[in-house]
């Protein structure tokens, strides 16, 4: 599996911004599509996952509300829809799937930064 995350940028806050993962190498059927963050000098954190087949989402509790996750199994890509954004989001942004049954995510995108000024 190939993951290509992009989207990210530099931004002041209060801006939206919206990230995509191309993902490509094989057919996904109930996997579960993830968005994660890591910050300068924190651990990488869950934001957000979505599934392949029934498009059920969930969210951290950080960000519901600004936070949306789509996908579209046609492009084969899922997006990240960051609204009236802060400092705090400042983080290297990571797109991950997980095959159904897995506890962790099997495969990982390279990132895309997103750095947010006040």
């Amino acid at each position: 599996v190939q993951l290509q995350a992009s989207g990210g940028g530099l931004v002041q806050a209060g801006d939206s911004l919206r990230l995509s993962c191309a993902a490509s190498g094989r057919t996904f059927t109930n996997h579960i599509m993830g968005w994660f963050r890591q910050a300068p000098g924190k651990e990488r954190e869950f934001v957000a996952s979505i599934t392949w087949n029934l498009g059920t989402t969930n969210y951290a509790d950080s960000v519901k509300g600004r936070f949306t996750i789509s996908r579209d199994n046609t492009k084969k890509t899922v997006d990240l829809q960051i609204d009236t954004l802060k400092p705090e989001d400042t983080a290297v942004y990571y797109c991950a799937v997980k095959r159904p049954m897995s506890r962790d995510y099997n495969w990982w995108g390279q990132g895309t930064q997103v750095t947010v000024s006040s």
